[in-house]
């Protein structure tokens, strides 16, 4: 929907390319005993994660303000456009007046009203959705920024680095938040390189 792969301020986009590439390495050859990426590599990794995350989140919260706009204006259009219609109680007790608008032009009103209160309600139901998914951005980056913390202090070889970020990303459906980045997550690295070693064997005639 948009193009929001602003990562954190200080981080290098080219090192995306990088660590990507060597994280397919390293998933492809998880069993090796000397894994390709380093458990810095893998604390960065999270790093950058977490800052496409927040770059997301801060894209959600302009159109959610620019959304918001559009609710005000289109609230205080309806209150303009009720206050504007005959009092339809007052109307019923007292003779028609010449100057009281034609009761077609009063129904063609009610409709138009109508028509922006249903785009309202609309409006107001996708700024609720579009504030609970930056909700579950904004956690999702806070958990990586974690979890990076963790390798950082308590793990020691790449390949339980690779073993706890791969099932964190499993746990949390992490490549569902990267779909419209077009970012693959080690995750998915994983299970591309697990179903290429599965072709392989099946081609080799082995179990």
């Amino acid at each position: 929907m948009d193009d929001d792969g602003d990562a954190a301020p200080d981080h290098d986009p080219d090192s995306d390319a990088d660590v990507d590439a060597d994280a397919s390495d390293a998933t492809s050859d998880e069993t090796d005993s000397n894994p390709s990426l380093s458990v810095d590599e893998l604390v960065d990794y999270c790093h950058t994660q977490a800052g496409l995350l927040s770059g997301r989140v801060d894209t959600m919260a302009t159109e959610a303000d620019a959304l918001l706009d559009e609710i005000d204006e289109r609230t205080a259009e309806i209150r303009s456009r009720l206050e504007d219609l005959p009092d339809d109680v007052e109307a019923t007790e007292r003779p028609p007046s010449t100057t009281a608008p034609a009761s077609g032009e009063s129904d063609v009103d009610l409709e138009a009203i109508e028509a922006l209160q249903d785009e309202l309600e609309e409006k107001q139901l996708l700024a609720e959705a579009k504030h609970t998914r930056m909700q579950a951005f904004q956690e999702l980056a806070a958990d990586y920024t974690e979890l990076a913390a963790d390798l950082a202090t308590d793990v020691e070889s790449g390949r339980d680095a690779i073993r706890r970020v791969v099932e964190f990303e499993a746990d949390n459906d992490a490549p569902a938040y990267f779909e419209e980045q077009d970012r693959t997550t080690l995750l998915e690295m994983a299970a591309e390189a697990d179903d290429t070693d599965g072709d392989a064997s099946t081609d080799d005639g082995t179990e």
